[in-house]
C-alpha cells in the first residue's frame, strides 16, 4: 500500500510548498491553506506561466520565496517584491523548494514530466508529499515506492480517486482487497460516435462536464487517458496487478472510487466534484479538519449510473493498461508520446483522432526495457517526444 507513517502534523503550524501554485490544485490548494492559518503556513510557491497571477498569490499569502522558469519573470517579481522574497529559477529551484529544511510538505502540481525531480528531492528530505502529478509514479513508479520505503516518508495523492481508495482502505488490510474500481466521468465524448473523433475541437474538447482543470489533463480525460495514467498509479500506490484495478465510467461524478474485498462488501467514497476535498485530506491525514465545501444532497440526486468503459472507442485507455502491463520503459513511452500528442493537438497541429495513433507508434517503434534508473528514463522520455514530433514533421 501507500506509504504513510501516521505522523501528526497538525501540532504546529505546517510549512508548504506548492508546486504549480497557478494552476487549477495549485489555486484550489491555497484555497485549503488559507482556511486554515493556524495549522498551515505557505512557504515557497512556483510557477510556469501566469506571473501576475503569481504576483497577486504573493502579495495574498506573503511566501518566503518562489520559482519561476525564466530570468525576465524572476527580474520582475524582484523589481515588485525587492529583497523581502527569495526568487529562485528553473529545475534547481524547483529542487531547492522541494527539499528545503524549514518546509513540511510539498504538493506536487506540476504538469508532466517536469514533476518527477522535485518529487524524488522531496522524498530524500524527508518530506510528506501530497501528489497531484500523475507522471511521477507513471514513468518511475518502481524507483518511487523503493524510495519511499528507503527513506521512511509519505506520499499522499490528492487526484480524487486515489485519494478515494485511501478512505476506502482506512483500518482495512490490503491483502483483502478483491479489485479496485476507479471511475470515470466518460468526459465529453462519452456519447459522441468515434468516427466524429476527427472533427472534434479543442474548444469541444476543454469543455469537461464535471470538472475544472488545466487544459493538458481536461485533454486526456477526454481521451480517456487520464484514466489510464491513474490505473498505472494505482498499481504502485496499492501494489495490486492490473487485473485487479478496473476502470467504471461512472458520468455522475459522485463516487470517486470504490474497493470491492474479498468478501463481496464494497466500499465507496462519495463527495460532490471539488478537489479541495482531497487536497485537504492529503494535508491534514490522518486527521480530518471541518470544511464549508458543499454536500451531496441526496434527496435531489436523481441518479447514480455506470457503465464499462469502451476501450476500441477509447484507445488511450487500452494503450495504458498495455503498457503497465508490459512494465519497464512502456509507460514511459506512453506518457512522453501522449503529452507531445496532446500539445500537437492544443495547438491545432493535428486531429482528436490522432492523439492515440501517436502513442501506439511510439509504443511499437521502442523496445521495453525492465528495471530502468532514472538516467535511462529521462534518455527514453527526451527520446519520444523526439520521435513523434519527427514523425508528425513528416
Amino acid at each position: 500500500m501507500i506509504f504513510i507513517r501516521y505522523f501528526n502534523l497538525l501540532e504546529k503550524i505546517k510549512n508548504i510548498s506548492i508546486l504549480g501554485s497557478t494552476g487549477s490544485i495549485g489555486q484550489n490548494s491555497l484555497e485549503v491553506i488559507s482556511k486554515f492559518p493556524d495549522k498551515f503556513h505557505v512557504a515557497y510557491l512556483s510557477a510556469n506561466k501566469g506571473i501576475n497571477q503569481l504576483a497577486e498569490q504573493i502579495e495574498k499569502h506573503n511566501p518566503d520565496g518562489v520559482v519561476v522558469m525564466d530570468n525576465e519573470s524572476a527580474e520582475f517579481l524582484r523589481q515588485k517584491f525587492g529583497s523581502s522574497l527569495k526568487v529562485l529559477i528553473g529545475e534547481n529551484g524547483l529542487k531547492e523548494i522541494a527539499s528545503h529544511p524549514d518546509v513540511d510538505i510539498v504538493i506536487n502540481s506540476l504538469v508532466g514530466f517536469a514533476g518527477l525531480t522535485p518529487t524524488i528531492e522531496a522524498i530524500k528530505a524527508g518530506k510528506r508529499v501530497a501528489l497531484a502529478n500523475k507522471e511521477t509514479l507513471v514513468v518511475a513508479g518502481e524507483i518511487i515506492t523503493q524510495l519511499l520505503e528507503d527513506h521512511q516518508t509519505e506520499l499522499i495523492p490528492i487526484d480524487s480517486e486515489h485519494s478515494a481508495i485511501v478512505q476506502c482502505l482506512v483500518g482495512e488490510d490490503i491483502k483483502n482487497i478483491s479489485k479496485l474500481i476507479l471511475t470515470a466521468s466518460g468526459g465529453p465524448f462519452l456519447n459522441l460516435e468515434k468516427k466524429e473523433f476527427s472533427s472534434i475541437t479543442v474548444a469541444q474538447a476543454l469543455n469537461h462536464p464535471n470538472w475544472k482543470m488545466g487544459s493538458k489533463i481536461t485533454i486526456d480525460s477526454a481521451t480517456l487517458m487520464n484514466k489510464g495514467l491513474e490505473v498505472i498509479e494505482a498499481h504502485y500506490l496499492f501494489k495490486l496487478p492490473a487485473e485487479k484495478i478496473e476502470v467504471l465510467i461512472h458520468p455522475q461524478s459522485i463516487i470517486h472510487s470504490m474497493v470491492e474485498f474479498v468478501d463481496g462488501s464494497v466500499k465507496a467514497q462519495l463527495g460532490i466534484p471539488d478537489m479541495k476535498i482531497p487536497i485537504q485530506y492529503a494535508l491534514t491525514y490522518p486527521e480530518r479538519l471541518p470544511s464549508n465545501s458543499s454536500r451531496i444532497n441526496f434527496s435531489k440526486l436523481r441518479e447514480m449510473t455506470f457503465a464499462q468503459p469502451d476501450f476500441e472507442k477509447f484507445e488511450c485507455l487500452s494503450l495504458a493498461y498495455q503498457a503497465l502491463e508490459a512494465g519497464g520503459t512502456a509507460p514511459v513511452v506512453l506518457n512522453a508520446a501522449n503529452e507531445v500528442a496532446v500539445e500537437l493537438f492544443l495547438n491545432g497541429k493535428i486531429t482528436f483522432d490522432k492523439i492515440p495513433k501517436l502513442i501506439k507508434s511510439a509504443l511499437e517503434k521502442y523496445e521495453v526495457k525492465q528495471n530502468p534508473s532514472i538516467e535511462e528514463i529521462i534518455h527514453i522520455d527526451s527520446s519520444t517526444r523526439s520521435f513523434i514530433k519527427s514523425k508528425y514533421r513528416k
